[in-house]
């Protein structure tokens, strides 16, 4: 009668031991946000152990890593960067605390757009390919960097998948085909995930719509829309100013304003109360990065129509 217990028990504490065992032989691998997580596990699957920099409702500009984070990374093999800002400052300090370390820039071989402006008339090319916004009065100006959310447009986020697969191989060439499968299967769902949101918003081409944080530059330009940033190089409008956005809202009937738990709303839903347009939360930082997409196109389709 007790035997079939004893063996149950026997099972569990052989689980327990076996476990981790299994967790450690995991690939440790850090990402700086969010939807990066999402595209590491998906190829990675469970042969890596991915842990984000920036945390839920944190901002990738300000950010500032925690003292666990910093221990942890001296034991990671792959740290996949991606241009946000505050890997400015950090990167430097988290390869100086682990030597062993692979540094791959996710955005590697992508061309980066400048962040948008709602007083831009113009964009110049500056030498070096970097891009550079005019002011009404004509004189240049950089919004500090160029856009850095690259994983909002599923075709870039194909390039970026294929930058992890290689990355993962290389570290470990004994799982490379199975990294491969798992790469392929995640490539077909981003690119049926891309037709059905070209479905969905072709009938809207050209239409704008606006955001506090100008984050969803190159979601517009995948899917031909125009986003109106209600934010003027990383700050909130002059009350000066904020009267010509409103004017230029009304003008060019903007119907949704989209925002994000990183930053304050209040200015944009006046804004939003000022033009009548519908308010909606729109996460850069999403971790449900294909959900997410279609979540966002869903709002915008319903406040078009």
């Amino acid at each position: 009668m007790n035997y079939p217990f004893r063996q149950v028990l026997t099972l569990t504490w052989l689980l327990i031991c076996i476990w981790p065992a299994v967790a450690i032989g995991k690939m440790p691998v850090f990402v700086s946000v969010l939807p990066q997580q999402y595209f590491v596990e998906q190829i990675g699957g469970a042969y890596v152990d991915v842990q984000v920099m920036v945390l839920p409702g944190a901002s990738p500009t300000t950010y500032e890593p925690k003292a666990r984070q910093m221990a942890a990374i001296a034991k990671a093999k792959i740290y996949f960067s991606i241009g946000v800002p505050f890997e400015t400052v950090w990167l430097k300090r988290i390869v100086a605390s682990n030597k062993s370390l692979r540094m791959v820039p996710m955005d590697r071989g992508i061309q980066k757009m400048a962040m948008a402006s709602h007083h831009t008339h113009g964009e110049t090319e500056q030498p070096g390919g970097e891009q550079t916004r005019l002011h009404d009065d004509g004189d240049a100006m950089h919004h500090g960097s160029l856009d850095p959310h690259i994983w909002l447009s599923p075709p870039l986020v194909i390039l970026q998948a294929r930058t992890v697969l290689a990355a993962l191989q290389e570290m470990d060439p004994d799982n490379a085909s199975v990294y491969e499968g798992n790469f392929q299967r995640f490539i077909v769902q981003v690119m049926e995930l891309d037709q059905e949101l070209r479905r969905l918003l072709e009938p809207h081409r050209g239409k704008r719509f606006m955001v506090f944080h100008p984050a969803w530059g190159y979601f517009a330009d995948t899917y031909h829309l125009e986003q109106i940033p209600v934010e003027l190089e990383g700050k909130a409008p002059k009350p000066a100013q904020l009267k010509a956005l409103i004017t230029q809202a009304r003008n060019q009937h903007i119907a949704v304003l989209f925002l994000q738990p990183q930053v304050s709303s209040k200015i944009a839903r006046q804004v939003a109360k000022e033009i009548g347009a519908q308010v909606a939360w729109a996460d850069p930082l999403a971790l449900d990065w294909m959900g997410n997409l279609r979540n966002v196109a869903g709002k915008f389709r319903q406040a078009m129509e």
